[in-house]
């Protein structure tokens, strides 16, 4: 499936929330405390993703089959405590290829615009 597939373009835009776990997860697998984690780091602290917001966003994906529950990597260190991990399937990698396509565009659009002259 292509990030072009009318299937996935009808799923857009995803939500902030569902956006930023799956950038989280695009590069291995993470338990929730390393997406909360990576999210805040991703944003430079702009999005500060709370626990119910990001389980509720969890237990959403999983059956919509963005992603999936998994082993932890291995090398991982547990403390002791019982994570769950999850990761990408191939239809949210896809999904988050086609919003990236979708958002690269309107920055695009507005960069055409001068929309982002003399921005930060």
């Amino acid at each position: 499936m292509a990030a072009s597939d009318p299937a996935l373009q009808e799923l857009l835009p995803l939500t902030p929330a569902v956006f930023h776990v799956l950038l989280a997860l695009s590069s291995g697998p993470r338990h929730g405390y390393a997406i909360m984690k990576d999210v805040e780091a991703l944003t430079e602290g702009q999005m500060v993703m709370g626990p119910g917001t990001l389980y509720g966003t969890i237990k959403r994906m999983l059956p919509a089959d963005l992603i999936e529950e998994t082993e932890a990597p291995a090398g991982e260190d547990l403390d002791d405590r019982p994570r769950r991990f999850y990761q990408l399937t191939d239809h949210g990698r896809h999904l988050l290829a086609a919003e990236a396509i979708r958002l690269e565009r309107l920055v695009r659009a507005a960069r055409a615009r001068q929309v982002l002259r003399g921005a930060g």
